[in-house]
């Protein structure tokens, strides 16, 4: 087993070279990537195969194991992320703001990796390359450490991007894999060489991570998300949407958990929805008026704090937006939430006043995703403020430094008078 912090101290001693590279050789790295995936697909499903079988033996629940699985769809799916990734903008180097301070004084806002990222990600081997691309074109360094449940996908993949990624000339200390669960807590040790961690699973581990590390920590913790249907909502629009954001990807942050219903419409697309649901096989929990409408199972007040993952959701009838937008922002995790309606006045209420990281109007919840959005996939989904929120893309992986060009200009020429600023942007 490595020392962790030493590995990390030696990443972030490398992050700078990591970062000076140019963009014709990470997306060069990037391709190498993508064409060894495709050479050694044998090799990563058979690890899989392995991997589920495992999984099947320790009971894992069925949704949790449609997570796990990585086949031919899945490689066609982060191959073509890969050469999305390719395709994008180099981030790295963009000038941001260029002022001249006085003359031949110039100050220069430029972006940059922000250095040393740990990302610490559920068992879904589809992230591991998402993330290690994402992090490689953004030029940063990362020690990487998968769910144990898919242990042996994870180093199948992992050993074929890095060796592919060194073989390209990416720095040898772009990319770590972290194997061992007791590791973790040395990587929450190492808040003098990383700079950043990004946690992706259930809430309990997410807050574990925030309460034991002094490294600053971005991600979410729960995927509240809920969908209202407003009075003016078309209603086999409402219904073809809702089942999407439950049953397309039920064990995604981005599902819906919750649907609200406005009291006017609610006689109209209960019957319709419910049954819907109930054909895909969910499990559906109403209030009592909701019962009185459409035959489902009682719902508690614990259900309007729960992130299922699950094929169950919970209907509950407002008065207006206004009720919902409440409701959202008492109970949400501030992900994703949507509105249906046909009215735009409304829509735009819901969209302002919603204080969530995605507010959708007439879509799913389910596009809440970096390579839905155009990103070439994403290290997760953030919804704090700072420094990045939603889909974390190659945007959310770049901070900034400023760089000052003069002559012998010093201070002292400012404080005594002898120079003034003048302040003119260059464009």
């Amino acid at each position: 087993m490595s020392d962790i912090k030493t590995v990390a101290a030696n990443m972030k001693l490398q992050s700078p070279v990591m970062a000076a590279t140019s963009v014709e050789v990470r997306n060069q790295a990037l391709g190498a990537i993508r064409e060894a995936l495709l050479a050694n697909q044998d090799e990563i499903f058979a690890a899989n195969k392995l991997d589920l079988e495992a999984a099947q033996k320790d009971g894992v629940a069925p949704a949790v194991i449609k997570r796990l699985k990585f086949d031919k769809s899945k490689l066609a799916d982060v191959c073509a992320g890969i050469s999305d990734l390719i395709g994008l903008p180099d981030p790295v180097g963009r000038v941001l703001l260029r002022r001249e301070l006085d003359e031949g004084l110039v100050l220069v806002r430029e972006s940059c990796p922000i250095g040393v990222i740990g990302v610490i990600f559920e068992a879904r081997p589809d992230a591991l390359v998402q993330i290690s691309t994402l992090c490689l074109k953004s030029g940063n360094c990362a020690l990487l450490k998968g769910g144990s449940e898919t242990m042996r996908t994870n180093k199948a993949l992992f050993t074929v991007i890095y060796d592919a990624a060194v073989g390209a000339g990416l720095p040898a200390e772009c990319l770590y894999q972290v194997e061992a669960r007791e590791e973790i807590g040395e990587l929450l040790a190492c808040d003098q060489s990383v700079d950043l961690l990004i946690p992706r699973g259930s809430n309990a581990f997410v807050r574990y991570i925030m309460d034991n590390t002094r490294i600053p920590v971005m991600g979410h913790a729960d995927g509240i998300c809920h969908i209202y249907i407003d009075k003016d909502a078309d209603v086999d629009k409402a219904v073809r949407i809702v089942v999407d954001a439950k049953v397309q990807y039920t064990a995604a942050c981005n599902a819906v958990e919750t649907v609200l219903v406005n009291r006017g419409l609610a006689p109209a697309v209960l019957p319709a929805l419910v049954a819907a649901l109930e054909a895909e096989g969910v499990e559906v929990r109403g209030t009592n008026e909701v019962r009185a409408i459409a035959d489902c199972k009682p719902a508690t007040d614990e259900d309007w704090d729960t992130e299922y993952l699950a094929l169950i959701v919970s209907i509950k009838l407002v008065d207006d937006v206004d009720e919902a937008i409440n409701h959202i922002n008492a109970h949400g995790s501030h992900h994703t939430d949507a509105i249906v309606t046909q009215n735009a006045g409304v829509a735009e209420r819901f969209m302002q006043l919603v204080d969530s990281a995605g507010v959708y109007c007439n879509a799913s919840t389910r596009f809440a995703d970096g390579f839905r959005y155009g990103f070439g996939a994403e290290v997760g989904i953030s919804t704090s403020k700072l420094h990045a929120r939603g889909p974390v893309g190659l945007e959310g992986l770049v901070t900034y430094k400023y760089k000052i060009y003069g002559t012998d200009h010093i201070v002292g020429d400012y404080a005594t008078g002898k120079r003034s600023f003048h302040f003119k942007d260059l464009g």
